[in-house]
């Protein structure tokens, strides 16, 4: 009797917290599934890769990447929306899948802004914005006065229609009047090949896809989109010292839970995340792919989250495009 009038008062705290009492002294007992919303090898597949051998360690249990491609990240994103909200499936994902979906699909099957706890944003890279060889435009100023000169002739190659490539390029034409026209591939390696042989004339790539080629000459940096220069890139400008002062746009990787996972077991998995992101061995992983490391809290990158989702509606409201998933 005795036993169960501590289980019993136990409980009660835990309910007047808004936390199942099990989470406060056993999270977690099994393993935990983390959802990769693309297929193996991309930048996704590769943060959660490098993250949950620390998270084991941290925290004493298995972490199983899932890898469930589709629907540009709405198959994975959908699974987790309608996991159980325990802290036993969390997601790891990107810019498309955690904010610039909800604006770009007219019936998308998840809602990043409602379905989700956010635990951190991991890390960030900026984009920067590539000419072919043979394109004669040497920095941003001539792009856009050579745009101007030849009316939506400039091609722009992308990743794919909605890709924050992609919508790097319409931001940029928007905010300065430049003209073009989009050349959407099926992944970022057949724009950056077509590129290289001055088959399409600029593109606004993910800087770890196309450093090795700026660094050999085979690709003009004009600007990048983050907010200060980069040490691989000292020459390249930012797009605020190049005459654009509010295009600051980094491609990014963060997690999250679905929504009603205890307050207890969020601040858990986001510590441990926190934590393994500053070990040495996964912060050389992530900068070999371009990544700066962020680390933000759960409340921080909830607020990150609704800001870029804001943002992106804003430039895809202008711009018309939607898409069916």
């Amino acid at each position: 009797m005795r036993v169960l009038t501590h289980l019993f008062a136990a409980a009660s705290v835990a309910a007047c917290l808004g936390l199942p009492a099990v989470h406060a002294a056993s999270y977690p007992d099994k393993p935990v599934t983390v959802l990769v919303p693309f297929v193996p090898g991309g930048s996704s597949d590769i943060t959660a890769r490098a993250m949950t051998p620390g998270l084991a360690k941290l925290l004493g249990q298995t972490f199983v990447v899932e890898n469930k491609p589709g629907a540009n990240g709405g198959i994975a994103a959908q699974a987790l929306a309608r996991a159980p909200a325990d802290g036993y499936t969390m997601m790891v994902g990107s810019i498309g899948t955690f904010a610039i979906n909800e604006a770009l699909y007219k019936n998308l099957s998840y809602n990043p802004s409602r379905d989700f706890t956010y635990l951190t944003q991991a890390v960030r890279n900026p984009n920067v914005l590539v000419a072919a060889p043979a394109f004669p435009a040497a920095n941003v100023k001539e792009l856009i006065a050579y745009s101007r000169a030849n009316p939506d002739k400039v091609s722009f190659a992308s990743s794919g229609t909605g890709s924050s490539d992609h919508l790097s390029a319409v931001m940029f034409r928007q905010k300065t009047g430049a003209t073009g026209m989009d050349v959407p591939y099926r992944g970022g390696a057949a724009a950056i090949a077509d590129l290289l042989g001055n088959q399409v004339n600029v593109s606004f790539q993910n800087l770890g896809a196309v450093l090795t080629h700026i660094k050999a000459g085979k690709l003009k940096a004009l600007a990048i989109t983050g907010d200060s220069r980069i040490a691989d890139l000292p020459d390249t400008p930012t797009m605020a010292e190049a005459g654009i002062p509010d295009m600051v746009v980094y491609s990014w990787q963060g997690f999250a839970v679905p929504r009603g996972t205890p307050p207890a077991v969020v601040e858990q998995l986001s510590k441990a995340l926190r934590t393994t992101l500053q070990e040495p061995q996964v912060k050389t992983a992530l900068a070999g792919l371009g990544f700066e490391v962020v680390g933000s809290t759960p409340q921080a990158f909830a607020d990150f989250q609704r800001a870029e989702v804001q943002r992106w509606n804003e430039v895809i409201a202008k711009s018309g495009i939607q898409l069916e998933q």
